[in-house]
């Protein structure tokens, strides 16, 4: 039972990772239903701002934790959405009103460039960080082992909550999100309506890239490695959780994202590790026969 306890803890923080990044692709599908598949590489481009930051910061003598960890979230926040605002500039307006499959070679494009800009600025080779914080609480005890719940799995759980409730609260109750659900409505009447249309999509790329940076730095102060190629891997299984919750959906987003750490978790824990990723995409394929438009998705009817 503790050793149950334990992994559920440690699939949730992991699924908490994935369901900030799922969000950013199920808010772009869901106003001009494209899939960013350029998404993962900002959540590198998010982690490797978060170690540049605190070498910086740790080079500037600054030994305030919450202080730094503030600075860093920020510029990580400022600087991805940067990148996320690009992303859509240079490989979707352009190519917005081509066939369907244009933007789609567009984004994996931009993609491999990505991987490879920050393999040339930042070289191949893995890089580690010290951990920034420790400690924990002990939550259970089973003989020699015990169930504990670290500061940082705290700190991330809590911190995609809040988001996640942001969020949600954006698209209710702003004239941002009226704006975003009008242009997943129809982007033709939504600019006759005097919406901006281009304007509301870039702001959905910014707010996506943002959560990516926020997940890039809690993976990056959780697991203490990065390379450039994390964003591949990563970002190919948050797509799978925000198609698994139902691709359009934010609270199915965080439900897949969590969903995909829970298996991973347990399937690591009680079966052979290296089967994980195959475990977790066998579970969206099932989803996807018995229930295609996802967990929380609604099917879309095409009026005629």
């Amino acid at each position: 039972m503790a050793y149950f306890l334990q992994q559920l803890i440690n699939g949730l923080t992991l699924g908490a990772v994935y369901g900030l990044i799922a969000i950013g692709y199920t808010m772009v599908y869901g106003i001009i239903g494209m899939i960013n598949f350029a998404h993962g590489e900002i959540y590198m481009i998010g982690a490797f701002i978060c170690m540049i930051a605190f070498a910086v910061l740790g080079f500037m003598g600054i030994a305030s934790v919450p202080m730094a960890l503030l600075v860093v979230l920020l510029l990580a926040i400022i600087l991805t959405a940067a990148y996320g605002w690009t992303v859509e500039r240079i490989a979707y307006r352009p190519l917005r009103g081509s066939f369907r499959l244009a933007p789609l070679i567009s984004a994996i494009g931009m993609s491999i460039f990505l991987q490879n800009y920050v393999q040339l600025l930042q070289g191949a080779r893995v890089k580690a960080m010290e951990p920034v914080i420790s400690g924990g609480f002990v939550l259970m005890r089973d003989g020699s082992f015990q169930v504990t719940l670290s500061y940082l799995q705290l700190m991330i759980m809590s911190v995609t909550v809040v988001l996640m409730a942001g969020f949600t609260t954006v698209i209710h109750r702003t004239p941002l999100g009226r704006a975003q659900r009008a242009c997943e409505q129809d982007q033709k009447m939504a600019a006759l309506s005097g919406i901006d249309v281009d304007r509301t999509i870039s702001l959905t790329f910014v707010l996506g890239a943002g959560l990516a940076a926020v997940a890039g730095v809690m993976n990056t102060l959780y697991y203490g490695v990065i390379d450039f190629f994390i964003g591949f891997l990563v970002g190919l299984k948050a797509f799978t959780a925000a198609v698994l919750g139902g691709i359009g959906s934010l609270p199915g987003a965080m439900l897949g994202g969590l969903m995909i750490g829970l298996i991973e978790a347990f399937w690591a824990a009680y079966f052979d590790a290296a089967y994980k990723d195959v475990a977790a995409f066998s579970v969206l394929v099932l989803v996807l026969i018995f229930r295609p438009s996802g967990l929380l998705g609604r099917p879309k009817v095409e009026k005629v």
